[in-house]
């Protein structure tokens, strides 16, 4: 038997985890040392990079003395949710990281209530000690309180905590001790992670947890074995969660070590590879000998709880930023997604597709990975999904965590209020901040984040994540503001966006094309308002009294996607092209909105 631990990385965005991985493997050698250090190895995607978080799960593998340790390093935002839980249960122990500042947050509960029900045992390590801020103690307190908030057992209560900061490579086992580098994770893990239960001679059982693709090979499983030996070439049965039974062949078996993956002929039970060959392969099927089918538990997985309308673009402007931009590029480009992200659904209609996910980040992030791959399209504002529980129309609540200076937090109180969000506890978190708990119509979230950062002056934090579907609670308020609509097609000018201005806050800038019923910015009263943004200066051969006023524009304010898709009501559609986001309006023309507007 090789010597294997196996073992994920959980916490809440921002507190460590993909810089805590990177330190292992480069102390293990794992990784040439000629990799920089300012770059995160495990956050691949462009996307990633920029943000900072990580989206998909990744895993790794490295060697410490004569054990193998697979690591799987997890996304921290409450919308990938899904993807923790199903790694949870390919791993026999967790390291879970905590911010020495911060504290226990929402996703930190989150993660470690899957944890405990699965039986698992944690390793806490206390990161970020370096932080002029930071009171770990506090912070082993808050993780001793939630352990038993969370009913762990006597021997989950037990854990071991290491003090770290992830980023210099430092760790040690007690604040008094002098700075170590992270052999004392590594020991920790060998010493307290059980090793992987299963037997090589007993018939294969190996699961799948996540989806990859390759266009040479296809649909990859990424899978853990816990019985048996797995080669390449053997014929296997596939055990789908519904109980069919499919024939396959392993065409390709990849293993692990460090940031590379390379071809390996065989392994065997405890270890983590991946597998091409099988088209019809999906998360929680179980790959099984043939001779002895035996699938394992299938899996959970989370349901989406907001959906948005893609499709084709079908402003004036349309066709001419984007390469793709027909309805059948845009449908292939949705069902590749759908290969490898299981959190997501697709439903297919005339030129439009109906795309569900756990949240607006998840859809944003899907747009954005799009809009760069040169692709056209429009979105329609999320909503949630409601369904119906024992003939009751019920829709999903959140529960909602935010950090406000004290002195701002009457104002968002308020403003929650009316949103129909019902306050849980409010503790003072030192420095100025409180913490205040909500539970929350799903529905009344959307939009909230930039109207809240506004009101926090940019320092409020908020998190969230889903709690369960409860019977609906009538209408919420939604955008206070209307909008301030082009009447015609053309070219801005200064000239009359300065007149504009003093209407409300512009979202475009001067020589920008804009078209009838594209929206160039939001209105300071809560009416729509049509306005003329290209017209110039009248000339005459008489000196006018205003020659000499100079013409002052305010930058105009910046929407982003994410910003622009929570800003929208729903009689407004999204236009994303590569080069930028245009806001419009469905009915371009006044007399169709009139007209739309009686019905």
């Amino acid at each position: 038997m090789q010597k294997i631990r196996n073992i994920a990385v959980i916490a809440h965005v921002d507190h460590g985890k993909t810089t805590l991985v990177d330190g292992l493997l480069e102390q293990s050698g794992t990784y040439g040392a000629h990799e920089s250090h300012d770059e995160r190895a495990m956050d691949s995607n462009d996307l990633e990079k920029e943000r900072g978080i990580t989206i998909l799960s990744k895993n790794t593998a490295i060697r410490y003395k004569d054990h193998k340790i697979n690591i799987i390093d997890t996304p921290g935002h409450a919308d990938f949710g899904g993807e923790v839980e199903r790694v949870l249960k390919m791993v026999d122990g967790v390291l879970v990281l905590v911010d020495a500042y911060e504290g226990v947050m929402p996703q930190t509960k989150f993660v470690v209530k899957k944890m405990l029900a699965l039986g698992k045992k944690p390793i806490v390590v206390i990161n970020k000690i370096d932080k002029p801020s930071a009171d770990p103690e506090r912070v082993v307190d808050e993780m001793f309180d939630l352990f038993a908030a969370m009913g762990a057992t006597d021997d989950q209560q037990d854990f071991p905590i290491i003090y770290a900061a992830a980023r210099d490579g430092m760790a040690k086992l007690d604040m008094s001790d002098p700075d170590g580098d992270f052999q004392c994770i590594f020991d920790a893990i060998l010493e307290h992670v059980p090793e992987p239960e299963g037997d090589r001679e007993n018939h294969t059982q190996a699961q799948v947890f996540t989806l990859d693709y390759d266009n040479y090979v296809g649909k990859i499983g990424i899978s853990r074995i816990f019985n048996g030996i797995v080669r390449k070439g053997d014929n296997i049965m596939l055990a789908k969660a519904d109980g069919a039974m499919v024939k396959g062949k392993i065409s390709k078996l990849i293993g692990f070590l460090g940031l590379n993956r390379m071809e390996i002929n065989e392994a065997e039970a405890g270890d983590i590879v991946a597998f091409a060959g099988m088209e019809t392969v999906d998360v929680g099927d179980t790959i099984c000998d043939p001779a002895n089918p035996v699938a394992l538990d299938p899996m959970h997985i989370e349901e989406p709880t907001l959906t948005v309308v893609f499709a084709v673009n079908d402003s004036p402007l349309a066709g001419k930023e984007g390469k793709h931009v027909t309805s059948n590029k845009l449908k292939e480009r949705l069902e590749f997604e759908m290969n490898t992200n299981v959190a997501m659904r697709l439903e297919v209609g005339e030129g439009k597709f109906k795309v569900s996910g756990r949240g607006e980040l998840q859809i944003t992030v899907l747009a954005e990975n799009m809009r760069r791959e040169d692709f056209e399209f429009s979105i329609s504002r999320p909503e949630v999904i409601v369904k119906e529980i024992e003939g009751v129309k019920c829709e999903p609540f959140e529960h909602l965590v935010i950090d406000v200076p004290e002195e701002l937090s009457g104002g968002v109180i308020e403003r929650l209020g009316k949103r129909k969000a019902e306050m849980k506890s409010m503790l003072p978190m030192g420095q100025g901040f409180q913490r205040i708990e909500f539970e929350i119509p799903a529905r009344a979230l959307i939009g909230f984040r930039g109207q809240f950062l506004t009101d926090t002056k940019g320092e409020g934090i908020m998190n969230h994540s889903f709690l369960e579907f409860r019977p609906y609670s009538g209408s919420v308020e939604s955008r206070s503001y209307g909008a301030l609509i082009s009447m015609t097609p053309g070219s801005t000018l200064a000239f009359s966006l300065f007149g504009i201005q003093d209407r409300g806050v512009l979202f475009i800038g001067v020589q920008t094309e804009v078209y009838e019923g594209m929206i160039i910015g939001e209105h300071s009263r809560s009416n729509d308002l049509v306005v003329n943004p290209i017209k110039g200066k009248a000339q005459s051969n008489v000196r006018s009294s205003g020659a000499d006023e100079a013409i002052k524009l305010i930058p105009p304010r910046d929407m982003s996607l994410e910003r622009a898709l929570e800003w929208i009501e729903d009689d407004e559609l999204l236009e994303v092209t590569p080069k930028g986001v245009r806001i419009r309006k469905k009915y371009l023309t006044e007399a169709e909105r009139k007209r739309h507007s009686r019905k």
